[in-house]
């Protein structure tokens, strides 16, 4: 009886203990952010725009987190990345133009070594574009592609079976090449896709439409080149993004700057993660459907 009365206070202290210590780290971070953000102070957000871009939710999170706040006057997005998902980039677009027009912030973008195809497509949203003289600049345009084992399949002898309403409801199986049909179906979408981006980097440069066709063939300009082009406004490095912002926000003196701490991964996170997404051939990966990305390669 004593042990178990002992087992059952050890279990109920540690439980105690546990709930403790996460709640004070909560109330830290919470109290880290909240002290940040100074009542009386002009700031300008950092936001990370880094690596593929695979989900909008983190970014979209950061940007709509001091959007009604009068002290973050200016929002600056530290870029460095090939692109992503279409839908992915055209999200963080909307909402940078969002905070432009109905939250009157000032929205700059630093593209420190690479900004591309759709990290290019969320920096036109912004007021203005800083880059580099070295940094990979543009990549406009749209690729799809995927896996096709269908020769695979029929040397294993194994053959997939398919049931479906219309010619189209399994377009870019991966277990069949594509009909003549399909391959222009596909390409419709993607020439849509393609003329979406035209539309948006000429809004946001301010560009004829057919100028930037011009140069909307999927290759990458250096900075200085850019400039030239009209692809971005300053050379510069990340200290000169934060002084043109500060400027433009009208934020007189040093600016300080508000940056959320990144977000820890740890050992239990690895362990309880799914994974799967980041092994290069894999189960799921033999079910995806294709993807259309604004991605450099």
């Amino acid at each position: 009886m004593r042990n178990r009365m002992l087992i059952w206070l050890l279990l109920g202290g540690g439980a105690f203990i546990l709930l403790a210590v996460i709640a004070i780290a909560v109330a830290l971070t919470v109290g880290s952010d909240e002290a940040a953000e100074f009542p009386f102070s002009d700031r300008i957000q950092v936001v990370d725009v880094q690596g593929e871009l695979l989900e909008s939710r983190p970014i979209l999170e950061q940007l709509k987190r001091y959007e009604d706040s009068n002290s973050i006057k200016a929002i600056l997005l530290n870029i460095d990345s090939p692109g992503g998902g279409v839908a992915v980039s055209q999200e963080i677009y909307a909402e940078i133009k969002r905070l432009r027009e109905k939250k009157d912030k000032t929205i700059i973008a630093y593209l420190s070594s690479t900004g591309a195809s759709g990290a290019y497509y969320v920096a036109c949203a912004a007021n203005k574009i800083v880059a580099n003289p070295g940094t990979i600049v543009g990549s406009i345009g749209v690729i799809a592609e995927w896996v096709n084992y269908a020769d695979l399949l029929e040397w294993a002898k194994v053959k997939d079976v398919v049931f479906k309403t219309g010619e189209f409801k399994d377009t870019g199986s991966p277990s069949r090449p594509l009909t003549d049909n399909e391959r222009k179906y596909f390409q419709g979408l993607i020439d849509d896709m393609y003329v979406q981006f035209l539309e948006a980097v000429s809004a946001g440069r301010k560009l004829d439409l057919q100028e930037v066709r011009s140069i909307a063939d999927g290759r990458v300009f250096t900075g200085r080149d850019a400039k030239e082009r009209k692809l971005i406004d300053e050379i510069g490095n990340f200290q000169d993004a934060v002084e043109l912002t500060a400027k433009l926000a009208g934020i007189s003196g040093k600016p300080r700057l508000l940056r959320l701490n990144r977000q820890r991964v740890t050992l239990l996170d690895v362990l309880t993660s799914d994974l799967s997404r980041l092994v290069p051939f894999n189960g799921q990966s033999m079910k995806s459907q294709i993807k259309f990305q604004y991605l450099w390669k």
